[in-house]
């Protein structure tokens, strides 16, 4: 009764399940590398085009702000609402201008 062999050999295992599981560990693998953190470089650009954006803004609305304070205290309104908003666009240039000539972080 002992020399007898079991009625079942083991199966071993599939060469699908093995080209499965190289293919799935080849995908973990690519999700892993897309999902890393991205370079540095371009969140410095996303923040210096917000702080670009943000004088733009600044410069524009703070001398329409400024020039129509003046000329609703001096009754010269429109020339002076215009002559605000004149120096807010060459502050808020000047400002770019220096931002954009400064070396990189």
């Amino acid at each position: 009764m002992s020399d007898e062999k079991p009625a079942l050999e083991p199966i071993g295992e599939d060469a699908r399940i093995d080209a499965l599981e190289a293919r799935l560990k080849a995908a973990r693998e690519r999700e892993e590398q897309r999902n890393q953190p991205q370079v540095q470089g371009s969140d410095a650009s996303y923040r210096a085009g917000n702080r670009v954006l943000a004088e733009l803004l600044g410069g524009l609305l703070g001398g329409a702000v400024v020039g129509w304070a003046i000329g609703a205290f001096t009754d010269t309104n429109p020339w002076a609402l215009l002559a605000g908003l004149f120096l807010g666009i060459v502050v808020a240039f000047r400002n770019i201008i220096r931002i954009s000539s400064r070396p990189p972080e």
